[in-house]
Order: structure tokens, then sequence, then C-alpha cells
């Protein structure tokens, strides 16, 4: 083989090796940030770019898709003294790839702390109770809080969510064993509040028979009282004994009634005058 081919094929592999060298292919849904010399140079997006070799370098390649960040588990203590764990995620989306990359050590780290502090204080702000259920609350003030502070490394935060809050396991035993106590309290309390009414309502009931049934004697009462005066009047001259004996006979009668409709009654009444009465009887016979 002659010395020129030898030429053409060592120069054909340094223009394919310079050319591999220049060229830099941007995946879809990422940028890479370039430098010259160590500093920094330009961004090139999706696509093929060039390079100058031994001049210019690819140094980061940040991803546009949004990141989500895990927020681990903390223990916080509200205004009322009570701890609770929370745990949160991040959705951000890198704008600025030479910001992010050049404006903080560690973009991904910082915001989880970012968050974390913002809960301590969010919630420090607050009792158990509000903790709780102001999970809306929680997370737009979370948001707004971090969001200028993120916004100077090129990075826009989308949403943040609370997915978890809770007291911690000590707490929760003492909320589980309040709130039994609480059911057993309410449960006494209804129950008397039951027997009260059903006292009441007894007493109501006494109180309105007694009631009718002083208005029954006092009706008897008149209605004798007009049955003798009427009774009087019919009477020659007025005598007092005839009705005496109306109301005695009227008493009579009465109790005999009662003495038949008692159970198991082996009483007999007979007439205290029944010997004339079959002896007058007899004669008439005879």
């Amino acid at each position: 083989m002659s010395a020129s081919i030898l030429s053409m094929i060592a120069f054909s592999a340094f223009v394919f090796i310079f050319i591999a060298k220049c060229a830099v292919k941007v995946e879809q849904g990422s940028k890479v940030i370039i430098e010259r010399f160590g500093k920094f140079h330009k961004i090139s997006g999706p696509g093929l770019d060039f390079i100058v070799p031994l001049i210019d370098r690819v140094a980061h390649n940040v991803t546009t898709k949004d990141i989500i960040l895990d927020v681990p588990a903390q223990e916080v203590i509200t205004r009322d003294n009570v701890v609770i764990t929370v745990n949160a995620v991040a959705y951000i989306t890198i704008i600025s790839p030479e910001k992010a990359i050049y404006g903080v050590e560690n973009y991904s780290m910082a915001i989880r702390y970012l968050i974390q502090t913002a809960l301590r204080s969010i919630i420090g702000d607050m009792d158990l109770d509000s903790a709780l259920s102001s999970r809306d609350h929680i997370k737009a003030k979370l948001k707004s809080d971090i969001s200028d502070d993120i916004s100077d490394w090129g990075i826009t935060l989308k949403t943040v969510d609370i997915q978890d809050i809770k007291p911690s396991p000590t707490m929760q035993a003492a909320m589980e064993e309040q709130s039994a106590a609480e059911r057993a309290r309410r449960a006494t309390v209804t129950r008397a509040e039951g027997d009260k009414s059903a006292a009441i309502l007894n007493a109501e009931g006494k109180l309105e028979a007694a009631r009718r049934e002083a208005e029954a004697t006092i009706l008897l009462a008149d209605a004798n009282r007009q049955a003798i005066e009427k009774i009087t009047e019919t009477t020659m001259k007025g005598s007092a004994v005839l009705p005496l004996y109306f109301l005695l006979g009227e008493k009579y009668i009465e109790a005999i009634k009662q003495t038949a409709h008692a159970p198991n009654s082996k009483v007999i009444l007979l007439p205290a005058d029944l010997q004339s009465a079959i002896k007058g009887l007899m004669g008439k016979a005879s």
C-alpha cells in the first residue's frame, strides 16, 4: 500500500473523529450547557449542534420535563405543642438551565430543604385541628412562600401537594382514647336525658290523672248535691231524712256492685230483713 493511500486514510479518520467531536446530539426533553474554557458559553436545545473540540465541552445535560421531588417526612410541632408528621411532593420545571446549574449547588436538595423549612413555619402557626383539616391552605401558603426563592434559580414550582399529615403515634393513641371517652360521655348524657324525660312524662301523666280524678270527684259530689236538692224539694215539708236514706241506699248499691265484680268473690249478701220477707211470703202462700 502506497504512502499516499495511508495518508488519505489517516486524514479521513482524523476528519471523522473531528466531526464526531464537534457534533452534539441533544435528545428531546433535554437541554445541554456548553462551556468554553470552563466558562458558560451557550445552551443547546434538542437536535444537532456543533462545538469546537478542545475549546468547548458539554458540561451539563438538564431535563426540561417536569421533575418530581419527594420531600421526606418530618416531625413538626403545632402551635398547641402537638407533634405531627408531614411529608410532601413538589413538581418543578427548569426554565433557565444555566441559573439552575450555576445559581445553586444542588437545586433538588435546596428545594427540599426550602419546603421542609416552610412547612415547619406554616404548621407552627396552626393548632392541631386546623393543621389536619386545612391541607389546601397549607398547600397555597407553601407554594407562595417558596415560588419567589426558586425563581431566582430559573425554576418554576408548578404545584406542591401534602401527601400525608398525621399526629405522631403517641399523640394518635391519646386522641383515640380521648375520642372513646367523649363517645362514652355522650352516651351517658343521652341515657340520663332519656331517663329524665321519661320521669317527667311519668310525673306529668300521674299529675294529669290525679287532676282528672279530682275533677270527677267534684262533678260526682256536685251531682249528688243537686240530686239531694231535688229530692228535698219533692219531699213533704223539706224533710232531710229521706235524702239521707237516698244517699245511703246509693252507696249500698255501689258497694254491692263492686263486690260482685271482684275476682274470686265468695261473699253472698242477703237483705237484713230476709226472715220477715220469708214469713210474709209464707203467709201469703197459706
